[in-house]
């Protein structure tokens, strides 16, 4: 999967998204997704890279918990096949519940 397709999956979900973060300034109301490719997981073979598996993380910010929102990103990763691992804090500092969904594209 790459970037566009990546893009095209989480501007479904209809939530503001960035790679990353938002510029200084211009981060929305929540909610809103980040998202990173913090590293890859490849397979070698003959001693090269034979399958690339990059890690994609997407954060999903909101003030409140938000079940629906959740659910309606979880369908846009089912819906490209994507098995994921999920997790969640609340950010005290920012007011803020993230949930983590950590995956291989």
């Amino acid at each position: 999967m790459d970037y566009e397709e990546i893009a095209n999956m989480l501007g479904g979900t209809g939530l503001p998204f960035a790679y990353h973060h938002f510029a200084e300034g211009e981060s929305p109301q929540p909610p809103f997704i980040c998202y990173l490719t913090p590293g890859s997981n490849n397979f070698a073979a003959d001693g090269k890279v034979y399958f690339k598996a990059k890690q994609l993380d997407v954060e999903l910010y909101t003030d409140e918990k938000a079940p629906e929102l959740e659910e309606r990103l979880e369908a846009a990763f089912d819906a490209y096949g994507l098995f994921y691992e999920k997790s969640e804090t609340y950010i005290e500092s920012e007011k803020l519940y993230e949930v983590i969904y950590e995956m291989e594209v």
